[in-house]
């Protein structure tokens, strides 16, 4: 049997294919591109996930006796809203996890009404990436738009729809909308209240391993797939990848460095950090976890070495860096503003300590120095919490550098873990369609049997030292620039 985890990214839909005893059989990503049509601003075509989604499940399922595809399911990019008619039709294209539009509208929520107020319907305050803002934005806005509103959903919740008609979403991903009451796991009325919409127009909650429906027929007919393929809710992109990478149960912890670094601990009950620095969500094994997540991460990497130095050789740039923890240039990473823990929205990257001696690698060094600092300042607010994770699953995109491991062992001083599939979203997708398929009693169960790790990266002493000096240079930058970015914004 065979089972379809579909990570449905920022810049591509990333599909896996993996058999019933958890082997990776395939793996086919497709593109599609990712529009900025005002500075701050970022929006794609839903139907370009659709669509590139079907063109990649015909070339994942080419090779094999596609009547033994068994369930697909879901990781999905979070926060993005997605507004439909009544006629299913989509209103506008979909603003993105990573729009900082909605300021305007955040501040109404955490200033006018109130940081404890929201966080006492939610668990969190509101951050520009979130849905309901966007929903706001859209109401104060385009007006015409919010008035033909008959669906609001998420984008892997947009595929699920269109894939099997069952308007759905899960708790881990909803947890991100800032419409949830996820301690009680349902719709907050307040919420659905102040934001000028309606239950109805949401989607019914569910699991992230419960089964929702199955494949339409003609879809299935035109893939060449069995009509009872079962299609299961999904979670949240970085709850997938934590499934994934096996971080579930109590006080796990893993690090994704993709396009956007995330922190994430799994927890058995509902905690929140009374500073809001870290979100409080919903967890795809039926539990809870808390999440910092900083806009830009890998895709910092990406932006110096694409747009700046012309270059898609990331390994050779990195061969010449030996002066770690000595550099004395710094990089603060936020080219799309900043998350967690700042919840700045107005905050901009910049390069300090530059003198007429820095290098090519100097600038390179700071760039993966400036984001394991970042990733460092939302593991101060674990630590804050009594929590210390023995040690940390790495993934995503920039944990294959072993020079970027390196560095965030020892920014970070815990020893890191490195999974032996670093598919993490597609494959956390394909293990609940497992469960979903009652190959395993429960997520957990999946995780246990499958997920291993190959590597750990642990860290020295004496480097960890050096790289503590100079966190706390790190620490006194922004708050000195951050009227500066706030005066460059305006």
């Amino acid at each position: 049997m065979y089972y379809i985890g579909i990570d449905l990214g920022t810049s591509a839909v990333k599909l896996l294919l993996m058999d019933e005893k958890g082997t990776i059989c395939k793996i086919v990503s497709r593109e599609y591109p990712l529009s900025f049509p005002h500075p701050g601003w970022s929006e794609q075509n839903p139907e370009d996930w659709y669509e590139k989604t079907l063109d990649g499940l015909k070339e994942l399922t080419a090779d094999i006796d596609r009547s033994q595809v068994r369930g697909m399911s879901f990781g999905g990019q979070m926060h993005g809203l997605v507004m439909l008619d009544k006629d299913d039709q989509v209103i506008r294209p979909a603003i993105l996890w990573n729009d900082g539009r909605s300021q305007r509208q955040v501040e109404y929520l955490n200033e006018t009404i109130g940081r404890d107020v929201i966080s006492g319907y939610t668990g969190n305050i509101a951050f520009a990436g979130f849905t309901a803002p966007k929903i706001l934005w859209v109401r104060d806005n385009e007006p015409e738009n919010f008035e033909k509103t008959a669906r609001i959903m998420l984008p892997k919740d947009y595929l699920a729809y269109r894939l099997s008609g069952a308007f759905v979403t899960d708790y881990s991903d909803a947890s991100g909308m800032l419409l949830l009451d996820v301690k009680h796991k349902r719709w907050s009325e307040e919420m659905c209240g102040l934001c000028g919409i309606s239950d109805a127009q949401l989607p019914r909650l569910c699991e992230s391993w419960e089964k929702v429906g199955t494949l339409k027929k003609e879809i299935a007919d035109a893939l060449g797939l069995p009509g009872d393929v079962i299609i299961a809710a999904g979670a949240g992109d970085n709850a997938a990848a934590a499934v994934g990478t096996g971080t579930v149960g109590p006080d796990r912890c893993t690090l994704s460095l993709g396009t956007s670094g995330t922190i994430f601990i799994s927890s058995d009950t509902f905690r929140v950090d009374p500073n809001n620095a870290l979100h409080s969500f919903a967890h795809a094994d039926g539990k809870f976890h808390l999440m910092g997540c900083m806009l830009s991460a890998a895709s910092c990497n990406k932006w110096w070495m694409d747009s700046i130095l012309k270059t898609q050789d990331y390994g050779r740039e990195q061969e010449e860096i030996h002066n770690l923890g000595k550099n004395h240039v710094y990089f603060l990473p936020y080219l799309m503003g900043e998350r967690s823990p700042l919840n700045d929205p107005k905050a901009r990257a910049t390069f300090t300590g530059i003198t007429m001696d820095t290098t090519r690698e100097d600038m390179t060094q700071a760039v993966l120095e400036g984001v394991a600092f970042a990733f460092r300042d939302m593991f101060e607010v674990v630590k804050s919490l009594g929590i210390h994770p023995a040690n940390a699953t790495i993934c995503g995109g920039g944990a294959k550098s072993p020079l970027w491991r390196t560095i965030m062992a020892n920014v970070l001083n815990i020893t890191v873990q490195i999974p032996e599939n670093e598919q993490g979203p597609g494959m956390g997708a394909a293990m609940l369609a497992m469960a979903a398929d009652g190959v395993y009693e429960s997520v957990e169960a999946a995780a246990e049997a499958i997920v291993t790790m190959k590597a750990e990266e642990k860290p020295d002493p004496q480097l960890a030292a050096l790289y503590e000096k100079r966190y706390r240079e790190f620490q006194t930058l922004y708050p000195a620039l951050k009227p500066v970015f706030a005066g460059l914004s305006d």
